[in-house]
């Protein structure tokens, strides 16, 4: 079964991976709502989808961090459409620093925006997937920084790390209800992801990294210049929707992260034998994962 005819709702879907995936659902038939925050961006995005013969999305001014708002965002997209389908999480901001520097401005800014907008979008967004029928799901994208830390980006891979154990948990939730759930973890892409640093609100002005240099930044952003299309993102994240797939990579150039992830986490690894009673608690949380991946509630007095 298709995705045609659903309607899907994608934070940040008017500029990079937003706007790909936006471009790509566009194609395979789903009616859109997305959100922006400028509108320059909201009307170059309006204009392509004017030139292509195609209807326009709803367009949703959003904050994703201002939960209000998500949920009246919510709310106008079931009013307009009568029913909401699938949620896509996309919105984020891109700020590195040494973390051993970060000040709590820019813990509050970073995880505010990557997590806490992910978060919003699911308390708003869920109740509406629940009550529609057909095909639904949810995708939230986070990065290859949810695998892969870096010197520069603590903050951001935390955000990450967040998404991807909140996502992998939430699949299991979602399975009962007939709703699909994906992580989506792209790399480099072809945006503006870069100049997030140029755009830090007066509220969180109070950062412990050093000034953003505009120069430098723009050095940065050279390299997002050799990214994937986000275009071929979006068509990606929709064929891992159509599979059923938990984890979407877009990127192919990571084979040899992880093998190194996974032969450093069984070298570390104790080697020595583990007791019986533990070994069966492990086996009733696998049997329990496999179950609720199959459609079944699971509960706690099903771990032990």
């Amino acid at each position: 079964m298709s995705f045609a005819g659903q309607v899907a709702f994608i934070t940040g879907g008017v500029t990079g991976i937003g706007l790909g995936i936006a471009q790509a659902f566009s194609d395979a038939g789903l009616r859109l709502a997305v959100s922006y925050r400028n509108e320059d961006h909201r009307a170059q995005t309006a204009a392509w989808f004017a030139q292509k013969g195609r209807e326009a999305p709803l367009f949703v001014k959003l904050d994703v961090t201002d939960r209000a708002a998500f949920a009246n965002a919510a709310a106008q997209v079931e009013a307009h459409f009568g029913a909401v389908h699938v949620l896509v999480n996309n919105a984020g901001v891109s700020v590195f620093g040494p973390t051993d520097e970060a000040s709590y401005d820019d813990y509050d800014w970073i995880m505010g925006v990557n997590f806490g907008g992910v978060v919003n979008g699911l308390v708003s967004f869920l109740p509406k997937l629940k009550a529609a029928t057909g095909r639904r799901h949810v995708v939230n994208v986070a990065s290859m920084a949810a695998f892969l830390p870096g010197p520069q980006a603590g903050i951001y891979t935390a955000s990450k790390f967040a998404v991807r154990g909140l996502t992998e948990s939430l699949r299991y939730n979602l399975a009962p209800h007939g709703i699909g759930c994906s992580l989506c973890c792209p790399a480099l892409t072809r945006t503006n992801a870069w100049d997030s640093a140029l755009k830090r609100p007066a509220e969180f002005a109070g950062s412990g990294f050093a000034p953003a240099d505009r120069s430098e930044l723009e050095q940065f952003g050279s390299a997002f210049e050799a990214g994937m299309d986000p275009y071929e993102v979006g068509t990606k994240i929709l064929a891992g929707m159509e599979r059923g797939d938990g984890l979407i990579l877009t990127h192919p150039e990571f084979a040899d992260d992880f093998r190194e992830i996974y032969e450093k986490s069984l070298a570390a690894l104790p080697d020595e034998e583990a007791p019986p009673a533990r070994l069966e608690i492990e086996r009733l949380r696998r049997a329990a994962m496999a179950a609720a991946e199959a459609g079944t509630v699971i509960g706690l007095g099903d771990l032990t």
